[in-house]
């Protein structure tokens, strides 16, 4: 598994996963619980992983979404 986002962004996560979801693309998303260390006041970012073989296909997808700025380096 690749990380290909990182952030504290609920909105944007929930959007990422929609447009994996309708790709097929398989995905992660990390420390969604961790809210209970930061006193649920979304602090701690969730990272989001996809599946090595489908992170060419997912970054693809955050370009033409117009996201492509809130991809992790390589």
């Amino acid at each position: 598994m690749k990380e290909i986002l990182r952030t504290n962004d609920m909105v944007l996560i929930s959007f990422v996963e929609s447009l994996f979801d309708e790709a097929g693309i398989d995905y992660l998303v990390l420390d969604q619980n961790m809210s209970v260390l930061d006193g649920s006041i979304g602090v701690l970012p969730r990272r989001l992983l996809v599946a090595e073989g489908q992170e060419a296909e997912a970054r693809s997808l955050f370009n033409e979404a117009g996201i492509g700025h809130e991809l992790r380096s390589d």
